[in-house]
């Protein structure tokens, strides 16, 4: 009895709800924001805004550039919604996920020759990294190992984008531009924001 009765319960984990509603905001404003011709201006990320109108740094994950960026982006965050979700992620995840929102675009002030910037992409790839610390802070070894594998291949990502060599990057098969330092302060933003907010006292 013991055993069916906690069987419910971790399945519907208020942290994973969480990381879905957080997940969510990101993605359903993108499905209206697209058909708009107008959207596109007000709500990217232009560094030189961003103290006059900070609003950019949540609405440019709202904004995509043509329909194949649309759709992968789409695709991603339902599968970086699904991977927290699997893990059974603490509220505190969730927090850092959103907080790691708007601190993607800022960390692009970085390279100031970024003009604009729209998409979910480096968003997403914070939410992989705080996956990977909940898992490696975890007690079992399966969770370590997991979330180290999803460490590596990160960073093997990462680095091999090269975002050092300029604002912009043409990957083959991609009918835009896309910025390859968005992934990295996405990625970089996720994890530390999890590894302060999970970390024991």
């Amino acid at each position: 009895m013991p055993s069916s009765a906690e069987g419910p319960r971790s399945l519907v984990r208020p942290g994973s709800i969480a990381w879905a509603l957080v997940g969510l905001l990101m993605l359903l404003p993108a499905l209206a924001v697209y058909p708009s011709p107008t959207a596109e201006p007000v709500l990217n990320w232009q560094p030189a805004l961003w103290l006059t109108e900070p609003w950019r740094a949540w609405s440019a994950v709202w904004v995509h550039l043509s329909r194949q960026h649309l759709l992968v982006n789409l695709a991603g965050g339902l599968l970086v919604v699904a991977l927290g979700v699997a893990a059974r992620v603490p509220m505190r995840a969730a927090i850092a996920w959103a907080t790691a929102w708007p601190l993607t675009q800022l960390g692009l002030l970085l390279m100031p020759d970024l003009v604009r910037y729209a998409g979910l992409s480096g968003v997403l790839h914070a939410g992989v990294a705080i996956v990977a610390v909940v898992l490696l802070r975890r007690a079992d070894a399966a969770s370590r190992r997991l979330g180290g594998a999803i460490v590596a291949v990160l960073t093997v990502k990462l680095l091999s984008e090269s975002p050092w060599r300029g604002p912009l990057a043409h990957p083959e098969g991609w009918d835009i531009a896309v910025a390859p330092l968005a992934h990295s302060t996405g990625a970089i933003a996720g994890a530390l924001l999890a590894w302060l907010l999970l970390r024991r006292r």
